[in-house]
């Protein structure tokens, strides 16, 4: 792996098949660490993002993650120890024991998190959000700093794509983000063919991939991963309002979208109606409330699609050249075919038109014009 290349782990955390997304920094502080570190990698990425020095070393009867605070004391994370038969997969027990000591202060032993089934945080189970939001709570209180703002490098949107359209679920809670299947997709069989369609997937975009074995398909076939979404397919309306040096060829693009009947918003109002009228008769009783709002959302998105065509024909009055497009083009201007006398008399501008109007595309030494044209009449609309 490269070390600015984005890494997605897919893996089962208790009931949950979660997608993460690591940062190039963080490979980098793992990339050397052994195989049973990865298996922690997120604990132990946390608590390095807060500048602790971490370590994974073996216990009673698995392993646990040793983190050194800078006032000399350390933290322990812990799975359960005893008895050393019939452990959970290492790095997903189904519970969590957190405690801070001082190897040269044997009156300091704090119980900071315990979802052991008789601990204060019993309920929480193996919960990976839940431990280490007790375990930021603790350090902030002890005056560590905060982790530095998350940010998202262009690879890792890329990834939140991918995983959107492969099904996963997003989640945001305290200071984690990542993805996961849908709640309540329980069959196995089911999970690993949305899995390997993710993995799949995320191979062909060229992301570093690391995955369970278990959770994979191998005899379904690797997906198109080539083939244009249709976002994708409608990047080239972007890519022509951007070269655009006319207003004509702004609104062009502007016309597929907020074309009447057939446009892309007009589409888009089409779907989302009919989305809340599949939801509604799902039958459960929480339906029509979400089958109102998405219509009521439907609703604003047809009303702005309505200004959004208003404010299209304002642009294509204006049929003029963009001042700051038109010297880069203007070179690339093919010449016009000559014109028959009868056109070309009907296209004539009249003499008191042309010391108003320039007749032609300024050339391309000129930056701007001497004289500015007339200023346009402050009719409404302009």
């Amino acid at each position: 792996m490269r070390p600015d290349q984005t890494l997605v782990t897919l893996q089962r955390e208790g009931t949950h098949v979660t997608a993460r997304t690591s940062e190039p920094f963080i490979q980098k502080a793992a990339a050397g660490a052994s195989e049973r570190d990865h298996q922690y990698s997120h604990l132990t990425a946390s608590l390095r993002q807060r500048g602790l020095a971490c370590t994974v070393e073996y216990g009673l009867s698995d392993y646990i993650v040793h983190a050194e605070l800078p006032d000399g004391s350390a933290l322990i994370i812990s799975p359960p120890q005893e008895p050393a038969t019939d452990h959970p997969p290492p790095g997903y027990p189904e519970s969590w024991l957190v405690t801070r000591g001082h190897p040269d202060d044997s009156t300091l032993h704090e119980v900071i998190y315990d979802s052991e089934p008789d601990g204060p945080h019993a309920r929480y189970g193996g919960s990976v959000p839940r431990l280490l939001a007790a375990i930021d709570t603790r350090l902030d209180q002890l005056g560590l700093p905060p982790p530095p703002e998350p940010r998202r490098p262009a690879q890792e949107s890329a990834a939140d794509t991918i995983l959107h359209r492969a099904g996963f679920v997003p989640v945001v809670l305290f200071r984690e983000r990542f993805h996961r299947l849908p709640s309540a997709m329980t069959d196995l069989a089911e999970q690993r063919r949305m899995v390997t369609r993710a993995f799949g997937m995320l191979q062909a975009e060229g992301f570093d991939v690391s995955c369970d074995p278990d959770l994979l398909d191998p005899s379904l076939p690797p997906p198109d991963g080539h083939g244009l979404s249709l976002g994708d397919r409608l990047g080239h309306l972007t890519q022509s309002i951007q070269s655009a040096a006319h207003t004509s060829e702004a609104v062009a693009a502007l016309s597929e979208l907020a074309a009447p009947g057939d446009g892309v918003l007009q589409r888009v109002v089409e779907s989302l109606n009919t989305t809340a009228d599949w939801w509604e008769g799902l039958g459960e009783p929480v339906d029509p409330h979400y089958a109102n709002r998405l219509r009521y959302i439907t609703k604003k998105v047809d009303s702005y699609a309505l200004e959004i065509r208003s404010m299209r024909g304002d642009l294509a009055d204006r049929h003029t050249y963009h001042p700051d497009k038109v010297l880069v083009r203007v070179d690339r201007v093919a010449p016009e075919e000559p014109a028959g006398p009868r056109v070309a008399a009907a296209l004539a501008v009249s003499p008191t038109a042309r010391r108003t109007t320039p007749a032609a595309v300024p050339s391309a030494p000129a930056v701007r014009p001497a004289q500015p044209p007339a200023r346009p009449s402050s009719a409404p609309g302009r």
